[in-house]
């Protein structure tokens, strides 16, 4: 099972960013990770609030994929990605130890990582990649972080 050395619950700060330029804003911050399907599908479910928009939450759904150490998920948030989800793939054990990176809109990636930090503390990021075809000076190409969640166990 993918993260079951952090199933239960966890609260903390969430901070957000629309650009890289932007500092993130934090809020409160909760999250869920569980087991469901026999132990076969991991759900994360999370809440945050934005700046503007309130309160916000999102699921992600996590799936072993058809190779050894692959994944499959899928993702939606009230304001990230709404009103269909997103399929992302992944795998496990690489820096980040799950990383899940869906495609949007002409080279444009979303990735979402989860990482227990220490024992007790979790984190989930969320990054937005730019494809090298559309950088800008204050937007560089590349990933970077749009949503940093930092809990600990509650």
């Amino acid at each position: 099972m993918v993260l079951a050395d952090v199933t239960g619950s966890w609260a903390g700060t969430n901070g957000f960013r629309m650009m890289p330029a932007d500092p993130l804003v934090e809020s409160p911050a909760t999250l869920t990770v569980a087991t469901a399907a026999g132990g076969h599908l991991t759900t994360v479910a999370y809440s945050w609030a934005h700046p503007d928009d309130g309160p916000q939450d999102g699921l992600v759904v996590i799936a072993a994929g058809e190779q050894p150490g692959s994944l499959v998920a899928w993702w939606g948030d009230s304001w990230h990605q709404q009103p269909t989800t997103m399929t992302l793939t992944g795998a496990v054990g690489g820096a980040t130890p799950v990383e899940l990176t869906g495609e949007y809109g002409d080279g444009w990636a979303w990735r979402i990582g989860f990482e227990a930090v220490e024992p007790g503390r979790l984190r989930m990021r969320m990054d937005n990649v730019v494809p090298d075809d559309r950088a800008a000076p204050d937007v560089p190409a590349g990933p970077y972080p749009v949503m940093v969640t930092d809990l600990r166990s509650a």
